[in-house]
């Protein structure tokens, strides 16, 4: 069983900074790839950002240059450093990973971007 919960989202300005981060459960955190999705009102849920188990990583073209996804393997946590944020990324944001064919999610965590 995995338990994925995250936190940091909040209010910031546009051009402002947030760290968003993901507390996973499960004793070979290691090995799989985790990702961060946002879904936004009246939109589908999309992919923002992924790490795989060795540290490669994958973006959005809408967020490359400006977020940037990272993991601690020893404290079981991701995490998703978002800059030069925009109000267009206000979503809520989710935490992911699939583990044996089967996907899991946090609660989310709302990022709102507004003056």
């Amino acid at each position: 069983q995995v338990q994925l919960v995250e936190s940091g989202g909040g209010l910031v300005q546009p051009g402002g900074s947030l760290r968003l981060s993901c507390a996973a459960s499960g004793s070979i955190f290691s090995r799989y790839a985790m990702a961060w999705y946002r879904q936004a009102p009246g939109k589908q849920r999309e992919l923002v950002a992924v790490i795989t188990g060795g540290g490669s990583t994958n973006y959005a073209d809408s967020v490359k240059g400006r977020f940037s996804i990272s993991r601690d393997n020893a404290k079981k946590l991701v995490f998703l450093q978002m800059n030069s944020l925009k109000p267009d990324d206000t979503a809520v944001y989710y935490c992911n990973t699939e583990v044996a064919l089967k996907a899991y999610w946090g609660q989310g965590t709302q990022v709102t971007v507004s003056s």
